[in-house]
C-alpha cells in the first residue's frame, strides 16, 4: 500500500527549502528524517532510493538540489517513482530558477502543485496539465462577480464625489446668504445702489486714472477680493479728479474671516508690499549714514547627506541721507575666513582697499551718490562669494526618515543647527501627498501649520541658540513613497555672516567731525533645499 509521508526539495547540503507532509506526524520527526537524508546518500552511486529500518526515501536530483519522496517501506516502489517523476515536471513549471532563491520565492505555488498531485498520502490519477488546471481556478462566476463589484465601487465613488460638490456648493451659497456677497445686479436696486461699495477712502496716487497707477490699493486687497467676497454696506464717497481710490477691508470681510476660521478653515492673509516699500520691511534709516551689510545662501544638500552645492554671495551697500555727508572714506574690517573672496565696485579705489581695508572713490574729489529714506538698495560698494563642499561649513543640516507600516507613513525629521549663528524665523517646508485632510503631529519642537492647497506642511522655529541646537517633528500620512517629501526647502535668517564684516569707521574728507552712522547685517537663504 502506498504511502507518501511526504515530498521535500532539499539542498546538497541538507538545508530543507520546501517540505509538504501527507500524514499526520510533528515537526520533530519530519525534521530528523529529512536531517538524515544527505548522510545516507552515497557518492557515485546511481541508485535512487535510500532505505532505513522505517522510512523509504525516493529521489532525484533537480540541478543543486534533490526532489525527494519520503514513504513508508510497504509502499510500491514503482508508483513511487512515477509520482516522483510527475513532481519533477511540475517544479519547473512553477519555478523558473532551480535554485534556492527561484525555490523559496514560488514555495507556496509548489506546494499547492503537490497537494494536487498527492492526496492523503496516495497519488491522484493527474497529468502536468490537469494539475496546472486545478492551481488556476479561473471561474467565470467569479470574474463576473468581481466586475460587478468594481462597478458598485466606482458607481459608489461618482456619487460621492458629486454629494461632497453639493455640500461644498450649498456650504458657500450658505455662507454668502448669512455673510453677504456681491449678488447679481438687480439686487443693488430699489435705492441700495449707494449703499454698495464700502469702506472706500481717498488716497493721492498720481495723476487722475488716465495717467500713472490710479489705484493705491491696501496690502489687504488681496485677502478682500479672493477670500471674504463680503458686501460692505458704509456709503461711498466719490473720488475727486486726480485722486485715486484705496480699497479697505470692511468690518464685515473680518467678521466673515473670523467665522471661517471657527469652521476650521485656513485662511491665508496675504500681505503685499506696497509702493516703496521692500518685502523685508526693513525700517527706512534715521542716521545720516547707514551701511547694510548681506549675504545670501543658496545650498543644495543632498538627503542622505552630504552636500551638493554651497554658495555666499554677499554686499556692502551705503545709503547717505544727505549731500554734504557724501565726501567720506568708509573704514572696514574683515573676518579671518579666508575662503571669501572680495571685489570691490569698478569706482572704488582697489588699491587703497587691499592695503589699508578703506572703500573710498578713485576720485576723492567726487562725494557718493546720497538717496531718500525709501531707496533700500543704496550704492554698492564691495562683494564677495564663498564657496565650498564642506559639510560643516552648513549652518542648519535636516534629516528626513520616512518608513512605512501597513497603511500609513511615518516620517520623522530632525534639524541640527550649527554653533557659528543663531538663526531666526527658520521656516521647514515639507511638500506631503495629496491628502484630504491635514497630517497627524506626534511630536514638534515649535510649530506648525499645514498648507493644504499646495499640500505643504511648514515647520516653524522663531528662535534656535545655544538652548535648542537640534530639535525633531514627527507626523503621519497614508501611504507615500520616501521621494514625495522631497525637495525640502528651509528659510532663515541671522544677524551676522560667514564674512563677519564690520564697518569700524567713517573718514571725513573734508574735516570736521565724522558724521554718525549706523551698520545692519543679516544672514538670508536665497534657495535652501534638501533633494
Amino acid at each position: 500500500m502506498q504511502v507518501v509521508l511526504a515530498a521535500s526539495i532539499v539542498g546538497k547540503s541538507g538545508k530543507v527549502l520546501v517540505s509538504r507532509q501527507f500524514v499526520d506526524m510533528s515537526r520533530i520527526r519530519i525534521e530528523g528524517l529529512l536531517a538524515a537524508f544527505p548522510k545516507l546518500v552515497g557518492t557515485g552511486k546511481q541508485h535512487t532510493y535510500v532505505e532505513t529500518e522505517n522510512v523509504r526515501y525516493v529521489y532525484q536530483p533537480i540541478e543543486s538540489l534533490y526532489l525527494l519522496l519520503v514513504t513508508n517501506k510497504q509502499s510500491n516502489i514503482l508508483e513511487d517513482l512515477d509520482t516522483l517523476r510527475l513532481l519533477s515536471k511540475l517544479v519547473p513549471e512553477y519555478s523558473y530558477s532551480l535554485d534556492e532563491e527561484g525555490i523559496c520565492t514560488n514555495a507556496f505555488e509548489l506546494i499547492f502543485a503537490f497537494d494536487e498531485v498527492i492526496t492523503v498520502g496516495h497519488k491522484e490519477n493527474v497529468n502536468v496539465a490537469q494539475v496546472k488546471q486545478y492551481c488556476e481556478m479561473e471561474s467565470h462566476e467569479e470574474k463576473l462577480h468581481k466586475m460587478v463589484m468594481q462597478s458598485k465601487i466606482n458607481e459608489t465613488k461618482d456619487v460621492m464625489k458629486r454629494k461632497a460638490s453639493e455640500i461644498d456648493k450649498s456650504k458657500i451659497e450658505k455662507n454668502r446668504g448669512e455673510k453677504g456677497g456681491f449678488g447679481p445686479l438687480q439686487s443693488l436696486g430699489s435705492g441700495r445702489i449707494e449703499n454698495s461699495f464700502s469702506d472706500l477712502s481717498i488716497s493721492s496716487s498720481g495723476s487722475g486714472f488716465g495717467n500713472g497707477p490710479a489705484f493705491g490699493l491696501d496690502t489687504d486687497i488681496d485677502s478682500f477680493s479672493n477670500k471674504t467676497k463680503g458686501r460692505p454696506t458704509s456709503s461711498a464717497t466719490a473720488p475727486p479728479k486726480g485722486l485715486g481710490m484705496k480699497l479697505g477691508k470692511s468690518q464685515k470681510a473680518n467678521q466673515f474671516l473670523e467665522s471661517l476660521r471657527a469652521e476650521g478653515e485656513v485662511i491665508l492673509e496675504d500681505v503685499k508690499p506696497s509702493l516703496g516699500q521692500s518685502r523685508s520691511a526693513a525700517p527706512p534709516p534715521t542716521d545720516p549714514i547707514t551701511l547694510n551689510v548681506e549675504e545670501k545662501l543658496n545650498v543644495t544638500l543632498k538627503r542622505d547627506g552630504g552636500v551638493n552645492n554651497f554658495d555666499v554671495q554677499g554686499t556692502l551697500a551705503l545709503q547717505i541721507l544727505n549731500q554734504e555727508d557724501g565726501h567720506i572714506q568708509v573704514q572696514v574690517k574683515t573676518g579671518e575666513n579666508q575662503a571669501v573672496a572680495f571685489k570691490t565696485h569698478p569706482n572704488i579705489n582697489k588699491d587703497l582697499f587691499s592695503n589699508e581695508s578703506i572703500l573710498g572713490l578713485k576720485d576723492p574729489n567726487r562725494p557718493f551718490p546720497t538717496g531718500q529714506a525709501s531707496d533700500a538698495a543704496g550704492v554698492g560698494l564691495l562683494k564677495w562669494r564663498m564657496q565650498s563642499t564642506d559639510e560643516t561649513m552648513v549652518p542648519l543640516t535636516i534629516n528626513c526618515w520616512p518608513s512605512s507600516s501597513g497603511n500609513e507613513t511615518y516620517v520623522s525629521i530632525e534639524y541640527e543647527a550649527s554653533s557659528m549663528f543663531d538663526l531666526q524665523n527658520i521656516v521647514i517646508s515639507v511638500p506631503l501627498p495629496a491628502l484630504r485632510e491635514a497630517p497627524s503631529i506626534s511630536q514638534i519642537d515649535g510649530e506648525w501649520r499645514y498648507d493644504s492647497r499646495n499640500s505643504i506642511l511648514e515647520w516653524s522655529i522663531l528662535l534656535v541658540d545655544n538652548s535648542n541646537r537640534s530639535g525633531s517633528m514627527e507626523f503621519v500620512v497614508p501611504q507615500a513613497d520616501s521621494s514625495a517629501f522631497f525637495p525640502i526647502s528651509v528659510s532663515f535668517m541671522a544677524t551676522e555672516t560667514f564674512s563677519d564684516l564690520k564697518v569700524v569707521n567713517i573718514i571725513p574728507l573734508q574735516g570736521g567731525n565724522a558724521p554718525k552712522f549706523s551698520q545692519r547685517t543679516q544672514l538670508i537663504t536665497e534657495d535652501y533645499q534638501v533633494v
